[in-house]
């Protein structure tokens, strides 16, 4: 790709720009843009006033259809997919906003210190880039001297303050990015923070200091910038039916520029393509597909997506067709496949490697088709390979696949592998890259301590006959005729023990945390004998059989579905609501399925290689931040070698997956190390250090050390958890990460806080809080209430909880006998009772607390404003410590505490008297309940800021 820079004088002042603070477009620079590109309009120049009104209606439009419908619009135009009547007669012709393949002959701009103005809110962003006057990247560079400073200060910022506040301005935004000098994240509009990717360049795979940083050079290329504007943008419809707004990550962007490069090029007609499990292959063939078919230089190509699993031809296509890519075909049988490629036609072809299994000599030697081969390893080697080679014998062959091949596999090479490339491959990214990245997580597996695994001789045998071409039919009849085994994995007994554990190990270990769960076993029958045993132990509803087959017993039907059930049926697995948390399988949906909310896959069926790769992969998708790993169950002794269940040329991937419980093991000695280090104190700001410790050196110097030992005890205690800690190890991870402020180690440890409230918590009300609300329960009389916990309540009793009560919010004695304070004290009593009587979740518990702290200052503040009141320990601290009981979690402790910290370090006199001020406190405030996943509750962000208001 050619290299075109931005402007070497560097960035134009805002002053230079010529617009209102109140405007979006540079219109002056827009309008020259548009009779510079469209002759229509330099012959009649006023021809411009009715694209800038079009333009502006987009940007009014955001207010009422939402910013991704918005942005969906606007971005039609910038890819010169829109039209205004200009021509001769009235003609409709495109209109460019932008020389897209030019990018040098449009005026770019970088500025700094950007100020929009929409209404009362006023906001400064600190780069953005322009492309004849339209703001086509906004960035946000925080400093790099402060720990406590991340690149992801900076994208909430851009994704949860500016794009909410002030829509309009990202209505022609291709990206955002954000920066502390140390790391960069990019992500498009409305993205979740934790999908927000770095981009990497060949100079720069690494991160953490100021060069690494260079890479934003490379992003920002305007060739870049406007590549993914044309190619690699979608917008996609989300299974709750939200549009939504996706875009490449770089490993993507890279490989498919490759790709192209080598058609226009005409040569090497062939690449090979090795990407992890889970970082995106669909989508790349998508970008791919979309940039093959719009490039000037390919004649309108013809695009031939090829799977080998009617699950992944059902994945790709719903990929496909969610993105909606014009022009593509779903190829129905092996007759429309030939009638297709026989007459030329030029679109978008999804067809299974099966239906070439009859081609015979040549369909079309056209040399512009390109052909995408998906799991290139499973396929290629045989009839059917050779077959699809010979009726395209000119086409461009790309092979992909999530798992690396061996040298054993020559054909594979052969059909795939360009003699240009290093070790065959035109591109890899390794599982290593996408956990680096956090495109995928790691993977665990743990053996059962009870004895449930078979006899390892017979599954050796079955192994040794297990090879990778065989169909699913095939391995099925394989293993019916491994009969010593199945009576061995079959025998009732075992059975019964089996799905016991599965479901004490569920609900004790993954089902607090809100996952779900894939049973994989030996054949249909063990499907139908682990659910039969299942039901006796979990509603019938809470699992489900998934397979298909025409020789099953007829008793067998009531689980077998057709294609539109069996969707339906996945789309509740999916559903973190729905009371389906199992799905038993055997041979589905261990390719192809995608359920980021699958954690755990319970294995019962002897695989190895790319097969066993490929379904263990299902559980390491990512699923906002509680998702640590995703973990496999080995009942049947697959891993006790790990290096022949994974016997690759690629040494590196045996270390795919690793054993938790040498995990759990690690885990003391870095908690250890955490409690040995200087933490920084809760009250006062400054570095403790352990009894006998020397000064300690320079703060820059301390810091790497100390976050890379956090953070590492982190990963441990992520997948050691939600087993039950000893209480100093379990409590002191979060201590020693005070005061490093490490993004990442510290939302490990508020992940594994978070799972351990919720596993506390009551269960009769853990799918109505799913939902978002809370089982009602009838509530007896006060009295019967008291008499439950054993307390009966006299005057005396009564007249001691008023006198607490005033003790307390009086502060210091010095409201005693005041009828407010006294008020105040009764409820405070009142929520105590009600939460340790089980009538209050925890988090409305908070919520009361919250409403009262601001009361009691409120009180404060009319009866003595002019007092200087002891600060050393605040309102909400005091009520908490007073109300707290057995039912109180200590994950409310924690944002107790939090929230009481902003009111200590954050806010400043006269702080609510300016915009600056509101903004750092409401800033800060969003972090911190962001950092416990509750910063989607707007009331309870409402109550915590109205405390801190009213503390001033």
């Amino acid at each position: 790709m050619a290299c075109s820079e931005a402007p070497a004088a560097g960035p134009t002042p805002p002053t230079e720009v010529p617009r209102q603070a109140a405007e979006v477009l540079v219109e002056p620079w827009l309008r020259e843009a548009l009779l510079k590109l469209n002759p229509e309009i330099a012959a009649q120049p006023d021809r411009a006033d009715e694209v800038f009104y079009q333009l502006r209606a987009i940007l009014l439009s955001v207010h009422s259809d939402g910013l991704v419908r918005a942005n969906e619009h606007f971005m039609a135009w910038l890819r010169g997919e829109k039209t205004m009547p200009f021509g001769p007669n009235g003609e409709h012709v495109p209109v460019r906003l932008v020389d897209r393949e030019h990018p040098a002959n449009n005026r770019l701009t970088v500025t700094n210190q950007w100020t929009y103005l929409a209404g009362s809110v006023k906001k400064r962003f600190d780069v953005v880039f322009l492309v004849n006057g339209l703001p086509l990247v906004i960035g946000e560079a925080k400093t790099p001297t402060r720990s406590a400073v991340t690149w992801f200060d900076g994208a909430y910022q851009v994704n949860e303050i500016y794009e909410k506040e002030i829509p309009a301005m990202f209505v022609p935004n291709v990206f955002s990015f954000a920066t502390e000098g140390k790391c960069l994240r990019y992500g498009s509009i409305r993205m979740p923070l934790d999908l927000w990717g770095p981009w990497r360049d060949e100079d720069n795979q690494q991160e953490g200091e100021l060069k690494h940083v260079k890479t934003v050079e490379s992003l920002m290329r305007p060739e870049v910038v406007l590549d993914i504007l044309q190619h690699f943008t979608l917008f996609s419809t989300d299974k709750k039916h939200r549009r939504i707004k996706v875009i490449c990550r770089y490993q993507q962007f890279d490989t498919v520029n490759k790709m192209v490069a080598r058609v226009v090029a005409g040569h090497p007609k062939k690449g090979l393509i090795w990407h992890f499990q889970g970082s995106g292959k669909s989508l790349l063939m998508v970008f791919a597909a979309q940039k093959l078919r719009l490039h000037p230089k390919l004649g309108n190509p013809t695009v031939l997506i090829v799977v080998d699993r009617i699950d992944l031809d059902t994945q790709i296509s719903a990929t496909f067709n969610a993105a909606d890519v014009p022009n593509m075909v779903g190829v129905g049988d092996r007759q429309e496949l030939q009638r297709l490629i026989n007459q030329d036609v030029r679109k978008v072809l999804i067809t299974t490697i099966h239906k070439f299994g009859e081609a015979t000599g040549e369909w079309n030697a056209r040399k512009n088709i390109i052909v995408m081969v998906d799991e290139a390893h499973r396929t290629q080697e045989g009839d059917l390979g050779r077959q699809m080679r010979g009726a395209l014998p000119n086409a461009f062959l790309f092979g992909l696949t999530g798992t690396p091949i061996n040298r054993s596999d020559k054909n594979t090479f052969w059909a795939f592998g360009a003699d240009e490339d290093e070790h065959g491959y035109m591109s890899r990214y390794s599982f290593q890259d996408s956990i680096r990245d956090k495109a995928t997580l790691p993977l665990h597996f743990e053996a059962p301590t009870v004895k449930l695994k078979i006899d390892k001789a017979a599954i050796d045998e079955a192994f040794k006959q297990i090879t990778d071409d065989m169909s699913e039919q095939d391995r099925d009849d394989l293993a019916k005729r491994a009969a010593k085994m199945a009576v061995l994995v079959k025998n009732p007994e075992r059975v019964r023990a089996v799905v016991e554990h599965i479901v004490q190990h569920y609900q004790t270990k993954v089902e607090p945390n809100g996952f779900k769960a894939q049973v994989v076993c030996f054949d249909r029958e063990c499907c139908v004998l682990y659910k039969t045993v299942m039901d006796e132990l979990l509603p019938p509803e809470a699992s489900a059989v998934v397979f298909s087959g025409p020789k099953d017993p007829p008793e067998w039907d009531v689980h077998l579905r057709d294609k539109d059930a069996e969707e339906k049926l996945l789309d509740r697995f999916r559903d973190p609501a729905d009371s389906l948390k199992f799905v038993i399988v055997t041979s589905k949906l261990l390719t192809g399925f995608d359920a980021p909310i699958l954690q755990v896959m319970y294995l019962d069926k002897p695989m190895k290689d790319h097969n066993l790769f490929q379904a263990i992969c299902r559980v390491n998708r990512t699923y906002g931040q509680t998702k640590t790993h995703g973990l496999i169950v080995d009942y049947i002794g697959i891993f006790d070698d790990v290096a022949v269940a994974l016997d690759f040329d690629e040494k590196a991937v045996q270390q795919v997956v690793s054993n938790i419980d040498e995990l759990r093991k690690a885990l003391p000695i870095q908690m250890k190390a955490c409690l040995l280090l200087p933490q920084r104190g809760p009250h006062r700001g400054r570095i403790r250090r352990p009894a006998g410790r020397a000064a300690m050196p320079a703060r820059q110097r301390r810091a790497r050390p100390l976050r890379r030992t956090v953070y590492r005890a982190g990963q441990h205690l992520g997948s050691a958890e939600p087993r039950p800690l000893p209480g100093p190890l379990r409590h002191g991870l979060p201590l020693a990460g005070q005061g490093v402020r490490e993004r990442e180690a510290a939302q490990r440890q508020r992940q594994v806080a978070v799972a351990y409230a919720r596993r506390q918590d009551h269960r009769p009300d853990q799918r109505e809080r799913a939902r978002g609300s809370r089982a009602r329960r009838p509530r007896s009389p006060g009295a019967g209430h008291r008499q439950a916990r054993g307390r009966a309540e006299g005057p005396g009793r009564q007249e001691a909880r008023t006198r607490g009560g005033d003790q307390l919010v009086a502060r210091l004695q010095k409201h005693k006998g005041n009828p407010k304070f006294t008020e105040l004290g009764e409820r405070l009593e009142k929520i105590k009772e009600r939460h340790e009587q089980g009538f209050m979740t925890s988090l409305e518990f908070l919520k009361e607390i919250l409403d009262l702290a601001k009361d009691t200052v409120e009180a404060e503040n009319a009866t003595d404003p002019e007092e200087d009141r002891d600060r050393a320990k605040e309102a909400l601290t005091e009520l908490f410590n007073e109300a707290k009981g057995t039912n109180t979690h200590i994950i409310v402790e924690r944002i107790v505490g939090d929230i009481d910290a902003i009111v200590k370090t954050v806010r400043f006199d006269g702080w609510k008297t300016t915009t600056a001020g509101e903004r750092e406190v409401q800033q800060a405030l969003r972090r911190t309940l962001l950092k416990y996943q509750l910063h989607r509750d707007q009331e309870l962000f409402d109550k915590a800021y109205g405390y801190i208001r009213e503390y001033y």
